[in-house]
């Protein structure tokens, strides 16, 4: 949503000062342009992005319209699931949760937490990084080891289509410029017209290049920003719950290996110590009542 308000803001701006100053918009409609720039830009991104490459991109940029970032409500949740989890296992055993990871979405525990489910790539770090201390096959070094190297993985996944990403806006401007180079020869071919139609020719060759410049600082630009901001802000949801289960499965109590889980959290976000543990108990209270 902000994505779109972000992007209307962009555009109202630049054509609402654009119109305050006279200019008239019909010479700003130039499909032409629109199709050598748009179209070597999309070039320039398929050959960039080979094979499998391109349709990450594709999700990526669907990603920077739907998908949203976890509020200080959203890591409270987190932290009160791995409680719950947590205390659970020390209570019935690491075997009993088995049933619970093999169908998060028929848990009865998992689905007491509706927007973490919603957050699948997380759901899947968590998923597995449990099986590993419910079927016992990793000490609680290599755990963490085995979690780091898939969060590194994660990190470079998000990273690649950001680079692609920017790399074509960077490619933006001198394509806006090619554009207006090929709008000055076709100018070059009416220096027999009159003034006025000289003068239009040169106005549509002029549009290529703001066109160029407006694409790549005004719309890709900051949308691949904003979309490593939301892989960055996923990739620290996944370190809270690497953090938490760790914790954990070096004997830690469970109220203390969410501490380890809510310390990994950024400062803007992380809920404060009293208001964790009251939201434990409740969970703890719920858990009994259940």
């Amino acid at each position: 949503m902000f994505t779109i308000i972000g992007l209307v803001v962009v555009f109202g701006a630049v054509l609402g000062g654009f119109g305050m100053a006279g200019g008239p918009f019909p010479v700003l409609i130039q499909p032409n342009e629109l199709v050598v720039i748009g179209g070597a830009a999309l070039g320039t991104l398929i050959v960039a992005a080979p094979g499998k490459m391109r349709g990450r991109v594709m999700g990526t940029l669907a990603k920077s319209f739907t998908g949203s970032m976890p509020s200080k409500g959203d890591y409270l949740e987190l932290l009160k699931l791995q409680y719950e989890l947590f205390t659970f296992m020390r209570k019935n055993g690491a075997v009993a949760l088995d049933e619970h990871v093999s169908d998060v979405e028929k848990s009865a525990i998992f689905k007491k937490y509706p927007s973490f489910l919603k957050r699948h790539h997380a759901v899947d770090f968590f998923r597995d990084a449990l099986k590993q201390i419910v079927n016992g096959t990793a000490s609680a070094e290599e755990l963490d080891v085995l979690l780091d190297a898939e969060l590194d993985t994660h990190h470079e996944e998000v990273a690649i289509p950001v680079q692609l990403l920017k790399t074509t806006g960077d490619s933006l401007p001198g394509l806006g410029i090619v554009a207006a180079v090929l709008g000055i020869v076709i100018t070059m071919g009416h220096l027999d017209g009159g003034p006025e139609e000289i003068g239009h020719h040169v106005a549509a060759a002029l549009v290529g290049t703001f066109l160029g410049i407006l694409l790549s600082y005004g719309f890709v630009g900051p949308m691949a920003s904003g979309i490593e901001a939301r892989g960055n802000d996923e990739s620290r949801c996944l370190a809270v719950l690497k953090a938490g289960v760790v914790g954990f499965a070096k004997g830690l109590p469970p109220i203390v290996a969410t501490e380890f889980a809510r310390r990994a959290i950024v400062d803007d976000l992380r809920p404060t110590f009293a208001a964790m543990e009251s939201a434990c108990k409740e969970a703890n209270k719920r858990a009994q009542a259940a």
